[in-house]
């Protein structure tokens, strides 16, 4: 085993949590891992389920599309202090098109006048291709979309740190990767950094952890947290976001930039600790089991909590998968009522579109305002009585495999303006693919990563 007691903590900083989050938020994380002069490491974790899929589509419209729409505007005000002060940069921001990426980048440095990066492009996830075929109908059986039916746009498996942490090791300045796991981002580094061995499982476990409280951006800096009056976040509008200072055992103390907005103490590092995690003794990521049973989260500072006592167990033989189909087409429509009698008028409208949708469709109906969050695609709610709500905006949406019906939906929310109910208004309306999501496991033996230089081709 590598020995990591003289090494300098980690410091890693995480600047975006979903595709579509902020774009000012890197600069500060990038000043305070310039200013901790500590090795350092600026994640962006920019994947849902879905946007792989998504990115599968802009992909098939343009070969150098399909990676993070906001890698630019992401970048451009750090990438080159970020290069000049050699902190290194971790990103599955390459989605459905890694290598397009990491061409992108290079073209931007170059836009910059920055020095040429050494970028790094993480393979394997995409088993979309037909000779993966076998292994996905093996693992959905019955599931397995039908070809002819519902194509397949996407299946991706869920990486582990490997790769990330090889190319940091030979040198990469920039790491792109599709569809790893989110806390793989933080894995990996810390891998590199303090060489750990990949059964070190209690160190492994407790860098997934740090990675877990950090991919989700400013929601453990209080953003997700924030509820008024009953678990107040100051300066909401200049959320800091999050770093974490990873020790040579795993442990880590989680903080934010100096001056920025937002909160970290025991609470909102317990919440995220918690998020979408099923089961507290076995979270399963494809690097290791962590158990968070003993843990403990304890203030050290003014927004500086320390996590400690996450134990690891054996990684899954299995890897997590996600395929996505084309399910047919989703349609919707919105108008406004307003005034006496809002809510009345709105119900109506929503039983008109339901009588002329009839026998094509079923319609989910939402009264915003009144019955949405807690509907039902059924719309069971809707022959409740009727309230006596002032501002109430109509919500219709069907799926269907054939556009042509989508689209009369969309039609016939639009012909309201003239066709009433009174006094309808701010009519918005969309047409576009429904996508469905299947999940399987299959071996690990199915999936070979690697990465390779942006200057290379690989075939794998």
């Amino acid at each position: 085993m590598a020995d990591t007691t003289t090494k300098q903590k980690l410091l890693i900083g995480c600047a975006a949590g979903f595709s579509g989050d902020r774009t000012d938020a890197a600069a500060p994380v990038v000043q305070a891992l310039i200013a901790s002069g500590q090795p350092a490491v600026l994640i962006f974790e920019t994947l849902a389920e879905r946007t792989l899929a998504l990115a599968q589509i802009a992909r098939r419209a343009d070969p150098e599309a399909g990676y993070e729409p906001l890698l630019v505007d992401l970048l451009t005000p750090v990438l080159a202090e970020c290069l000049q002060h050699h902190i290194r940069i971790v990103s599955n921001f390459g989605a459905a098109n890694p290598m397009a990426a990491a061409r992108r980048i290079r073209a931007l440095a170059q836009g910059l006048g920055t020095r040429v990066p050494r970028v790094a492009v993480v393979y394997g996830d995409d088993l979309g291709a037909p000779g993966h075929r076998a292994v996905l109908t093996q693992a959905l059986g019955e599931r397995m979309p039908d070809q002819a039916v519902t194509p397949i746009v996407s299946a991706n498996a869920y990486t582990g740190a490997q790769a990330i942490a090889d190319a940091l090791r030979a040198g990469a300045d920039i790491v792109v990767a599709g569809r790893v796991a989110d806390p793989a981002l933080a894995l990996g580094p810390a891998l590199a950094h303090y060489g750990w061995a990949m059964d070190d499982w209690d160190r492994l476990a407790r860098a997934t952890m740090a990675g877990h409280l950090l991919e989700c951006g400013a929601q453990v800096c209080g953003g997700y947290f924030a509820d008024p009056g009953f678990k107040d976040v100051p300066g909401m509008a200049n959320l800091g976001y999050p770093i974490a200072e990873i020790d040579a055992d795993g442990h880590c103390t989680l903080s934010k930039p100096p001056g920025t907005g937002g909160r970290i103490d025991e609470r909102t590092v317990k919440e995220q600790l918690l998020y979408e995690l099923h089961d507290p003794a076995a979270y399963l990521t494809p690097d290791v089991v962590a158990d968070i049973t003993q843990a403990s989260v304890h203030a050290v500072g003014p927004d500086r909590v320390r996590l400690e006592g996450v134990r690891g167990h054996p990684r899954p033989a299995t890897l997590k998968v996600n395929v996505c189909s084309e399910t047919g087409w989703f349609a919707e429509g919105e108008i406004s009522y307003a005034g006496a009698r809002a809510e009345a008028r709105a119900h109506l409208a929503g039983q008109v579109l339901r009588e002329r949708m009839a026998g094509l469709a079923t319609l989910r109906v939402d009264l915003i305002g009144v019955s949405s969050v807690f509907g039902n695609d059924a719309s069971s709610w809707f022959d409740t009585p009727i309230g006596e709500a002032r501002d109430v905006r109509l919500r219709v949406a069907l799926q269907h495999r054939d556009r042509a019906v989508a689209e009369r939906l969309v039609r016939e929310v639009t012909a309201m303006y003239c066709c009433g109910p009174a006094g309808g208004g701010g009519v918005r309306t969309a047409v576009r693919p429904r996508l469905g999501t299947v999940s399987c496991l299959v071996p690990r033996e199915a999936v070979h990563t690697g990465f390779a230089w942006l200057e290379e081709s690989t075939t794998a």
